[in-house]
């Protein structure tokens, strides 16, 4: 299991095999080697720097095939890292928390 944080530094969660979790067990994206995209099919972001996922602004319109939801187990939440400057034309990934069902 390998831990990601945002671009801005906050903890988001965990990769399982080609699945992206926020790290309270919600799959919130699949990954196309290192692009992730959600449950509707559409690109969410990409790793960059080995743990961290920025969404590159030029690949809004990419899709992929969309996915069931699954939720497994939490764990508990890592500290958050100092953010890193941010890249021309880029933005940072969502909050885990924006994919939170309520």
């Amino acid at each position: 299991m390998d831990w990601y944080w945002t671009w801005g530094g906050e903890c988001f969660g965990y990769r399982q095999d080609d699945r992206l979790f926020a790290y309270y067990g919600l799959q919130v994206g699949q990954f196309h080697n290192d692009e992730v995209y959600g449950a509707d099919g559409r690109y969410l972001g990409e790793v960059k720097n080995k743990n961290r996922l920025i969404t590159n602004l030029g690949k809004r319109g990419h899709v992929r095939g969309p996915f069931a939801r699954t939720r497994v187990g939490n764990y508990a939440r890592h500290g958050n890292y100092s953010g890193n400057g941010m890249l021309a034309g880029h933005e940072d990934f969502p909050s885990p928390d924006s994919f939170e069902e309520r």
